[in-house]
């Protein structure tokens, strides 16, 4: 089974991801930080959302059993 390259690591009080873990790098970096790099092109299996007026992290979509988007 694949590694997924990103996981979250810190949520807010709301269950709003907050930080993140490079797995293959060890990086740890806040939302904001990622945003910017999904934005310059360092992670081609994201993107960013506008939720709720805030920018927003968010990888493609994954259609196995395993998404917990529900999504299908």
């Amino acid at each position: 089974m694949p590694v997924t390259r990103v996981s979250v690591i810190q949520e807010d009080a709301n269950g709003r991801n907050q930080w993140f873990r490079d797995n293959l790098t060890g990086e740890t970096f806040s939302k904001a930080q990622f945003v910017r790099k999904i934005e310059h092109g360092e992670y081609e299996a994201y993107y960013v959302r506008w939720v709720q007026g805030v920018k927003t992290p968010v990888s493609d979509m994954d259609l196995s059993e395993n998404d917990h988007r529900g999504d299908k």
